[in-house]
């Protein structure tokens, strides 16, 4: 059984995954700012209250894995905010909110995480449809598309750079799925997907991805609003 860690629990993809994981007797460490009741009660899965943006709310990450787990198999980086403006009123502030979130936690966790990385582990990072060059754009979305384009670089990066350690660096570009952040930019919409239907093709990715990819952008998207 694995030892993954799984980012932006309390709702959507990442509760999902959190608990399919779980279930199927991996050993997960969910990390988000609020803790799903729903997650506290399965045995295999340890919550931490955790700000990505906050690089000293990290430290408890690593005394966890340092004091319970000594190393880690998977990461799934699934949390993400989004602001959704017109780029006249998206402030400095805004940039650097969502880039504290989807492109710094990112880094930082990694960071984190590496010297308790192994030869198979895998490091899956939930990017965007909207991070794709070349993809259809949406107005309003200047911050979270340009964050999600930034997090696609730096995984070709990390794979570059640690594939003498056999770690493996993975992207999903998602297109449309039914979540709250999904009706926060496009309200109204039905996406074709849900969070349980994605989260099913993420967790099998995550435990047998890095068998056949590295520094690899995959796009997952059948619909885009």
């Amino acid at each position: 059984m694995k030892k993954i860690i799984v980012t932006g629990t309390s709702r959507g993809i990442g509760h999902e995954l959190a608990l399919q994981l779980a279930n199927a007797g991996h050993q997960v460490l969910a990390l988000s700012r609020s803790i799903a009741p729903t997650l506290l009660g399965n045995k295999n899965i340890t919550c931490l209250s955790v700000d990505l943006s906050l690089e000293e709310d990290l430290i408890q990450v690593k005394e966890f894995i340092s004091s319970s787990w000594k190393s880690v198999d998977a990461i799934v980086h699934n949390a993400g905010i989004l602001v959704l403006k017109p780029f006249s009123e998206t402030t400095l502030a805004d940039f650097e909110m969502v880039y504290k979130v989807n492109v710094f936690g990112v880094a930082n966790l990694t960071r984190v995480c590496l010297p308790f990385l192994q030869k198979g582990s895998h490091v899956v990072t939930i990017s965007s449809m909207g991070g794709i060059q070349g993809s259809m754009k949406f107005s309003g979305l200047s911050a979270y598309s340009s964050s999600k384009g930034a997090v696609i670089t730096l995984s070709e990066l990390l794979a570059e750079e640690y594939k003498d350690r056999g770690i493996s660096f993975n992207v999903l570009a998602l297109g449309a799925v039914q979540t709250e952040m999904l009706e926060e930019a496009f309200p109204g919409y039905e996406a074709p997907i849900s969070a349980k239907e994605m989260a099913d093709y993420i967790y099998n990715f995550t435990l047998t991805g890095h068998k056949f990819y590295n520094g690899k952008v995959l796009q997952v998207s059948s619909s885009t609003p």
